[in-house]
């Protein structure tokens, strides 16, 4: 155990434990447990009814105990008396395979072995609303390109401030926020670590932007695309691979290709490889395709890709190579899992090293004024159900992310898409009243 959170608590001040999991569609489920029971829970777990959550599992399961692992605890910054701990999900002392920290724990163990230590960033957008969700809480921000709007920004500075002072006062060592794209649109940024902690901290980030809207009497939406004509929310990915000791970046080479090492461009051939099948996991919505196969939006360009290319210092491409050592993928929204979408990054990437994959030409061109130039380029799925059977298609990803993972996944989303399209909008009513 890396902590004994009972005298941690002690320590901190913390009277109660939020144990905390994560299901397949990115909802976090807690319980609150006081501090008296948490090293107990520490052993056995707090108790929940997984069919209650988005796993697949029905009521006659055994419980699903949700183990807190110690390394991950956060007092609560805005709520000192609570703690947040993210969890493994066992059931009968059973890791249990479908639950998305596990995929990813799996996946770095594996990546271990074959000397791989991936860090990444993330890049999360998101809307503060008004209170009810109806439109944007600032009735001024109403510029045609408002992004990085001095005065906007200032406007929601008691919203974004307090956030950022927690993320520091956390250690995460942010280092810039600003007003994005969108009218009412917010992005903020820490440093990138191991992908298991840039997880577990994108999981809290989306928790705490929340709960400190909520506090201001406003509503925070990571939708990918809450409103036609604006840019939508994306959560780009920053990705590197080190030394096991995290010292030497292997992805940096100088003398290649935008300083990209040979390794860093099979990794990235892994990612172009799989693209079409990852965007089942990082565009997991039926709006996330309401924001990658969008139209131009007020402020001039969507800033998401539709197509799979890349690229050197250009945002018009699916990935992007920004500097030395590193590449950007553009391709995940607000809606992906924290912990799958590292996950199915961490995969595509090892195949890729393992088959020495080819991420194939690089094109600098504009994509959103000449992409139409490009030939042979998969495009991207232009719906959810698209993206699932190019997921079920790809066997080697599948393998990879697990198949019990793969199989109540693919059976789950599904069953969205088919909810989806048992839905009465008011589209159809406008289009075909009169036919």
């Amino acid at each position: 155990m890396a902590k004994d959170l009972a005298k941690w608590a002690k320590e901190k001040g913390v009277k109660y434990f939020m144990i905390s999991y994560t299901d397949l569609f990115g909802s976090q489920r807690a319980k609150l447990v006081p501090t008296q029971a948490i090293n107990d829970m520490a052993v056995e777990g707090a108790g929940f009814a997984g069919f209650a959550t988005w796993l697949d599992l029905t009521p006659a399961h055994p419980d699903l105990m949700a183990v807190p692992d110690p390394s991950s605890a956060i007092q609560l910054p805005w709520k000192k008396d609570v703690a947040w701990v993210a969890a493994r999900a066992t059931m009968e002392e059973k890791l249990v395979d479908q639950a998305p920290r596990n995929v990813l724990e799996r996946l770095v163990a594996e990546a271990a072995k074959d000397g791989l230590r991936v860090k990444t960033g993330v890049e999360p957008e998101f809307f503060i609303l008004n209170a009810d969700g109806t439109g944007p809480s600032d009735i001024y921000d109403t510029a045609e390109k408002p992004c990085y709007d001095q005065q906007a920004i200032m406007r929601r500075y008691d919203v974004i401030s307090e956030i950022c002072d927690y993320m520091l006062e956390m250690g995460w060592e942010a280092y810039q926020n600003d007003h994005e794209d969108a009218i009412g649109q917010f992005e903020m940024n820490w440093k990138y670590d191991d992908v298991l902690q840039t997880a577990d901290k994108h999981s809290f980030f989306k928790f705490m932007v929340k709960s400190v809207a909520e506090k201001h009497g406003f509503r925070a939406t990571f939708m990918p695309k809450p409103f036609k004509g604006l840019t939508g929310s994306g959560c780009h990915a920053h990705i590197s691979v080190w030394s096991v000791d995290g010292k030497t970046n292997a992805f940096a080479d100088k003398s290649k290709e935008l300083g990209l090492s040979d390794q860093g461009r099979t990794f990235l051939g892994g990612i172009m490889k799989h693209a079409s099948a990852l965007a089942a996991i990082t565009n997991p919505t039926v709006n996330s395709y309401k924001r990658i196969n969008a139209p131009r939006t007020t402020s001039g360009a969507t800033w998401a890709p539709n197509t799979v290319t890349w690229t050197g210092n250009n945002r018009t491409h699916m990935v992007r190579v920004p500097g030395p050592g590193r590449f950007e993928l553009r391709l995940p929204d607000g809606a992906a899992n924290p912990y799958l979408m590292q996950a199915v990054i961490l995969a595509a990437g090892l195949d890729g090293v393992r088959t020495k994959a080819d991420p194939g030409k690089r094109h600098d061109i504009d994509m959103y004024q000449m992409g139409h130039t490009v030939k042979n380029a998969p495009k991207l799925p232009l719906n959810l159900l698209d993206a699932l059977r190019e997921y079920d298609k790809d066997k080697t990803l599948k393998s990879m992310m697990g198949e019990e993972f793969s199989a109540a996944y693919l059976k789950l989303k599904h069953k969205e898409w088919n909810d989806y399209c048992s839905h009465f909008s008011a589209w159809e009513t406008q289009t075909t009243f009169d036919v």
